[in-house]
């Protein structure tokens, strides 16, 4: 009797376990089901590690990817490589994430009927950015490394995210033998979202903010500059001697001695503050692709070590896209929208997917994005006239950033405060000098592009 009972106690712990995995795997299929069938490696819906179904087009309906195709990208050269960091590149040295990331809704799985729905008709994925956008931005660096960045703040739709250099996928270099001369160095990264950088001046917009937020009254003062100032026993410099000057000019003149003074006041927990209002070291997620962390680390810094802080160097680094939603988030109020690359998902001519449009958290006042917006203004009446557009309040910040003893990457920052064109960006280029001057005709070409997009939709 003993045995009996024995053997009915493990045969119901036995059944147990059964029941308890088989629960446990119909409570994981119904979450992730369509990640299991979806992966890469899927002979159901992947050949060689692409994807058998499913167009990607751009904003205007134009095919830059499809799988029905030989060539799988748009027949144009220029947009191919314009697009590459988008779609990533055949031997995946350059991940497809948007295609990994929506691969579901363009196959059009369903947990009844599998995969069943791609062999009717291929899945579309429409994105926000424009084709003739990035094709222009590209042609506008010319060949220098860097990266350019354009949103709508309002709605979130990324119109240009280029990345510099780049291949055309259809042609890649052989870089052991093609890259001598260095022009392909760093090609496999999409600057736009995974790089970090210097930023020099334009930071000085995140100092300033903090300062305004701390105390508005600041806008008022005046600073004096001679051409140099010690701090700490140590020297901070400007180019030249700007003499007194108000804040407004202060900005325009991109006065260090000014802004050394400012963060002085400041101190290391108001400029800590406000990097993490604006989530500077925040990794954004955008449709599959993942920002690089920004960096402020005052842990060890002196007063002179936060001056240049404060200024756009010392441990400074940002990444291109997260400050580009800071200058929309300036244009509006202090609040932005988040941005997004996919407008819309369809399979068998069924909508699967349409973006989510989501604010960001608060990262500044109202008041200070106002004064914000003016001083910016006031500094492309003044400074940055390559970058102004007739009719267009444009408003910027250029920054030189220091990076080497003989290299200086220059970036330059802002956006459209228009109704109707509600555009922020960002250019850096990698050993570009001023930024104002290399920076700003870049902006004001790729800002004209995207304003015609815009008039023609």
């Amino acid at each position: 009797m003993k045995s009996i009972s024995a053997r009915t106690s493990f045969a119901l712990i036995l059944a147990s376990i059964l029941l308890f995995g088989l629960l446990s795997f119909v409570i994981r299929f119904f979450l992730y089901a369509d990640r299991w069938v979806s992966f890469v490696g899927s002979p159901h819906v992947y050949t060689n590690g692409r994807l058998d179904t499913g167009d990607i087009l751009d904003r205007s309906g134009e095919v830059l990817y499809s799988s029905d195709r030989d060539q799988s990208y748009s027949d144009n050269v220029l947009i191919r490589t314009a697009t590459l960091h988008l779609l990533g590149d055949r031997e995946g040295n350059i991940p497809a994430r948007l295609i990994s990331s929506f691969a579901s809704k363009l196959f059009g799985y369903n947990k009844l009927t599998g995969t069943s729905a791609m062999e009717t008709k291929g899945g579309e994925l429409h994105l926000s950015v424009s084709a003739q956008v990035q094709a222009i931005a590209l042609q506008a660096m010319n060949g220098r490394k860097g990266t350019v960045g354009v949103y709508n703040y309002r709605s979130g739709e990324i119109l240009c995210a280029v990345s510099s250099p780049s291949f055309d996928p259809l042609n890649p270099p052989n870089l052991d033998s093609d890259n001598f001369d260095g022009r392909y160095d760093g090609v496999y990264v999409y600057r736009f979202f995974r790089s970090a950088y210097t930023p020099g001046s334009i930071f000085k917009l995140t100092t300033l903010a903090a300062a305004l937020e701390q105390d508005p009254a600041i806008q008022n003062e005046s600073f004096n500059c001679s051409g140099s100032l010690i701090v700490n026993g140590e020297r901070i410099t400007c180019p030249r001697a700007h003499g007194t000057q108000s804040l407004e000019d202060a900005l325009a003149n991109s006065c260090n001695c000014a802004f050394a003074q400012i963060t002085g006041e400041l101190g290391k927990e108001g400029l800590l503050k406000q990097a993490k209002a604006i989530r500077l070291e925040e990794k954004l997620s955008v449709d599959g692709f993942s920002t690089a962390r920004g960096h402020l680390d005052l842990s060890e810094a002196d007063e002179n070590a936060l001056a240049w802080a404060g200024i756009g160097q010392y441990t400074d680094q940002i990444n291109p896209c997260q400050y580009m939603v800071f200058m929309g988030a300036i244009a509006n109020g202090g609040i932005a929208a988040e941005p997004w690359l996919v407008s819309s998902a369809s399979c068998a001519g069924r909508e699967s997917y349409r973006a989510d449009r989501q604010q960001t958290p608060r990262m500044l006042s109202e008041q200070t994005a106002k004064i914000l917006r003016g001083l910016m203004r006031h500094n492309v009446e003044t400074m940055y006239g390559a970058v102004d557009i007739p009719g267009l309040p444009v408003c910027a910040k250029s920054g030189t950033a220091e990076v080497g003893s003989d290299a200086n990457t220059a970036t330059f920052a802002g956006f459209v405060a228009s109704e109707r064109y509600p555009l922020a960006f960002i250019v850096v280029v990698e050993s570009g000098g001023a930024g104002s001057v290399a920076g700003a005709p870049i902006a004001r070409t790729v800002l004209e592009s995207c304003i015609n997009v815009m008039d023609g939709e």
